[in-house]
């Protein structure tokens, strides 16, 4: 039995790239063969010590060591040799694809079949079209997903009742082939199994042997207050039901929020234009504003309010997913241009305005256009 490559460069298996390198120059140094001409054993030290260096060194090798010990790199088995695909000894192209399935099959849905000729089942997406006053106040919303849910016949297995699903004898429950092809290793589906590594002699009738049925599901979808458009929810194991028992996925909803006739959301604020009459800009006086909780808020219009006014309304806005704090209202004063004016309306106006100068602004760009142009 091979000594232990950690063992050797006296190291802890979790020790860092680094200290595995300043453990292997130590000990380099002390067996390396010019400074012990003739000594054997140093020089055969020295090489076990480089090779296991050699192996520790590189992370997809280190893991593969740390999974399957020193016989993922025994010397002298190349492909079609005693350790290649023909033979009884180690496949290190198997080895890879192994870790490389864990690492890319071991998370979402459609991995590599379990033991048991199980797969998970695919995650699922649902659009979901919400109010701003629904995502202002929050709401549990109902939806109707069309998805594989298992099969109530067989209970996932696959199988009919009295039988249950063997090893295939094809990939003996791998699921995969490999072969041997140069210095690659080709993989493929078992054709026997379909990549399930089962077979199932007497189907169940219900499901075909796939141990899910087609089905509308109906959910309810939880949605916090101050959500966003956009925003995720998911629901684990509410996605597609894994084959033959296998884990389902999960199910991702997908926020979009209805834009309002009324008010404009930014971020957690929110802007409302607000109309009002020329009488009202100029004399000032309370109006009343509509607000996302269902309540008037008073504002008091200023004497002389010019369009584009903003008022603030402090924690009036969104609340904010996860915090106890709120955005704030704005709202913004339009002025409006009379129009449809009666002739008694017009000639009112008209003496309003020579009664005297009541636009300052406007006199006072006037002016400066005639000093521009030398007007008198």
């Amino acid at each position: 039995m091979s000594q232990d490559f950690y063992e050797m460069l006296g190291c802890k298996r979790t020790a860092s790239p680094e200290d595995i390198k300043k453990a292997y120059r130590k000990l380099a140094m002390e067996h390396h063969p010019d400074r012990n001409q003739g000594n054997k054993d140093a020089e055969k030290k020295f090489k076990e010590l480089s090779h296991a260096y050699d192996i520790l060194k590189d992370p997809d090798k280190r893991a593969a060591y740390d999974r399957y010990g020193a016989a993922a790199f025994e010397s002298g088995h190349g492909p079609g040799g005693p350790g290649g695909m023909n033979g009884q000894g180690f496949d290190f192209g198997s080895v890879f694809g192994d870790i490389f399935d864990e690492m890319f099959n071991g998370g979402r849905g459609g991995g590599r079949p379990g033991a048991r000729g199980d797969m998970r089942g695919q995650d699922l997406r649902f659009n979901l079209e919400i109010t701003l006053e629904q995502a202002y106040g929050g709401t549990e919303a109902t939806v109707r997903v069309p998805s594989s849910v298992s099969c109530e016949t067989c209970h996932g297995s696959g199988a009919e009742a009295g039988s249950k699903p063997h090893q295939c004898p094809t990939c003996k429950g791998h699921g995969r082939l490999r072969a041997q092809q140069g210095f690659f290793t080709v993989e493929r589906t078992c054709h026997t199994c379909q990549g399930a590594g089962q077979v199932i002699d007497k189907p169940c009738k219900s499901c075909a042997g796939q141990g899910r049925v087609r089905r509308e599901k109906t959910l309810k979808v939880n949605i916090p207050a101050g959500v966003e458009d956009g925003t995720r929810i998911r629901l684990t194991g509410e996605g597609e039901a894994g084959t033959r028992g296998g884990p389902a996925g999960d199910l991702y909803v997908f926020l979009s929020v209805r834009r309002h006739q009324m008010f404009e959301r930014e971020g957690a604020d929110v802007h409302c234009r607000v109309p009002i009459s020329m009488v009202q800009a100029t004399l000032g006086g309370n109006i009343e504003v509509p607000t996302l909780d269902g309540k008037a808020a008073r504002i008091n219009i200023p004497a002389g309010a010019q369009a584009g006014h903003q008022f603030r309304l402090r924690a009036k806005g969104m609340p904010i997913v996860r915090s106890t704090q709120r955005g704030d209202m704005y709202i913004e004063i339009n002025v409006e241009t009379p129009t449809n004016l009666t002739a008694k309306q017009k000639e009112l106006l008209k003496e309003f305005e020579k009664a005297g100068k009541t636009s300052p602004e406007a006199d006072g760009f006037f002016s400066k256009v005639k000093e521009m142009f030398g007007g008198d």
